[in-house]
């Protein structure tokens, strides 16, 4: 490939306007098309090779549970070390390859997926239980991270101009980033592109080479971005795809003495069982692994008395069900001051009562969770819920041949309650009173986690004093809680919600890079 010149700076993706009747209807045609291409099986990618096994991960569709979407090969812990054996004699000439060489494939990635851009979102709405303009974020938001890193990996290639160094007489000193070895990735389902691809492609660009095992409810968009760097040309073994079992494959390979980093998105118990497992150094091990861990959130959204009530009414629905509530940037608490706290969950309620639930097919504005598991949890959440606040929207199962659940709102909940304190991961809202707004962000920040939040106001003094004590990674003032964008809201959060990674911005490349200074005698 030929070395870059004039590449443009980076621009966000724009989303599809599906007000638009045409963008409707292809949208339609999509989902028509990847109907169509429904139930095949998918193999393992090892290297060059193509493995079907005779266990497989049923891939369903959470709105349509008699859809199958695919069936995906599984791989075991000989076929997982099979895949490291292969990334690990990758990896000694993938990193030789120029930088922008590698950011080469993945700009031409990037042009592929913009031009197949609603097969992608077709197959996300049917995997994953996306209505249209979810899908269409998350499948923008993939193609944000490719352009977005590749052009980071141009940047940081440039040291002189990155990490200029204090020049002494007789010398020549240079600071370079180098990539770091093999990696686990392991991506979540509630963003079963954008997050898989961002955190695959961050370490590819990076000279890595990558064992990716996908969400098993999400394993069939996985398999179609791999497919797709393919065909970009990667290299055979820099991308390997092992769906498999966490307790089998996860733990064997963040185990695994060859390992060297571990870039992991999903629940807190997750995240932690891997920073422990990966920080027991294996025989043969010869570094400490990096783990690089976006975990969970119990988000919130504080108002005072001189908000706009109407706007923050409308932020807390959008920020709480939202892709049903399963974000880890999710709204799912809400703390107003008493002065307002009446009109303001009158408004809530209102605007909840109105979403209307159905097939993601059909573009209803909520869909239904990811699968049974999920279901059951979030269920007996509100069960609980209704012990510790009172209901006044939903508060149960939704009709439909899915894991359909009403929107639901609890008000009058004590900031210690379980609702209050423990990620749902679903379309739950609690509900709490303040006697002002100072106490507001003092319930707010009673939480393990520190993701994302949103401070409502009109008062610039109390602004400032928000923008100082909300402890969070992800702080927005007037605005919902959730859709931060690559490059602009760089994401990732505090204590229990993570290791503060900022995917998107301009330090995350750096997680999957080891900095090595050299000096010559002139």
């Amino acid at each position: 490939m030929n070395t870059l010149t004039n590449v443009k700076p980076f621009v966000n993706e724009p989303f599809t306007d599906f007000s638009k009747e045409e963008n409707k209807q292809a949208m339609e045609a999509a989902i028509a098309k990847v109907k169509a291409e429904l139930g095949r099986d998918y193999p393992l990618h090892i290297g060059s090779k193509q493995v079907m096994t005779d266990t497989q991960i049923v891939s369903i569709n959470p709105g349509d549970k008699d859809e199958v979407i695919g069936r995906v090969s599984k791989a075991d812990q000989a076929l997982a070390e099979e895949a490291m054996q292969v990334a690990l004699q990758a990896f000694e000439s993938w990193k030789r390859v120029p930088a922008a060489d590698r950011a080469g494939y993945l700009f031409k990635a990037a042009e592929l997926m913009r031009q197949r851009k609603h097969e992608f979102s077709a197959l996300m709405i049917l995997e994953s239980g996306k209505n249209y303009a979810e899908a269409d974020a998350d499948t923008a938001e993939a193609i944000d991270f490719i352009e977005f890193y590749a052009r980071e990996m141009l940047r940081l290639s440039r040291t002189n101009e990155t990490q200029p160094l204090t020049k002494i007489a007789g010398e020549t000193n240079h600071l370079t980033y180098i990539p770091l070895g093999v990696g686990v990735v392991i991506p979540p389902w509630n963003f079963p592109l954008a997050i898989c691809v961002g955190m695959t492609t961050a370490a590819v660009v990076s000279g890595n080479t990558v064992l990716l095992k996908p969400a098993s409810t999400t394993p069939v968009i996985a398999h179609k971005f791999v497919a797709l760097m393919e065909e970009v040309g990667l290299p055979a073994g820099v991308i390997n795809y092992i769906p498999g079992s966490g307790a089998e494959v996860g733990d064997y390979l963040t185990t695994h003495p060859k390992t060297r980093f571990v870039s992991f998105t999903g629940s807190k118990e997750i995240g932690l069982r891997i920073n422990r497992l990966a920080a027991e150094a294996a025989p043969g091990q010869i570094w400490i692994k990096r783990v690089i861990a976006e975990m969970g959130g119990k988000d919130g959204i504080v108002v005072d008395e001189t908000a706009d009530l109407q706007a923050s009414a409308q932020a807390i629905v959008a920020s709480a069900f939202g892709f049903q509530g399963q974000k880890c940037s999710a709204g799912s608490r809400a703390f107003i001051v008493e002065s307002v706290y009446d009109e303001v969950v009158e408004k809530v309620v209102e605007l909840t009562k109105a979403l209307q639930v159905g097939l993601p097919e059909t573009n209803a504005p909520v869909g239904p969770v990811i699968d049974q598991g999920s279901y059951d949890k979030i269920l007996n959440y509100i069960e609980i819920g209704k012990t510790e606040g009172k209901l006044l929207a939903g508060g149960g199962k939704a009709e439909g041949n899915g894991y359909y659940i009403e929107p639901t709102v609890f008000a009058d909940v004590d900031g210690k309650a379980r609702i209050m304190q423990e990620e749902i991961f679903g379309p739950v809202l609690a509900i709490g009173k303040a006697k002002d707004w100072k106490e507001a962000i003092a319930l707010y920040n009673d939480t393990e986690f520190g993701l994302t939040g949103a401070f409502f106001s009109s008062d610039e003094d109390r602004i400032e004093e928000a923008l100082e004590t909300m402890h969070c990674g992800n702080l927005y003032i007037n605005r919902k809680c959730t859709g931060a964008l690559v490059g602009v809201h760089p994401f990732g959060g505090f204590n229990m919600s993570g290791t503060d990674s900022k995917a998107g911005g301009y330090d995350y490349l750096l997680l999957f890079t080891q900095a090595q200074l050299t000096s010559r005698k002139n």
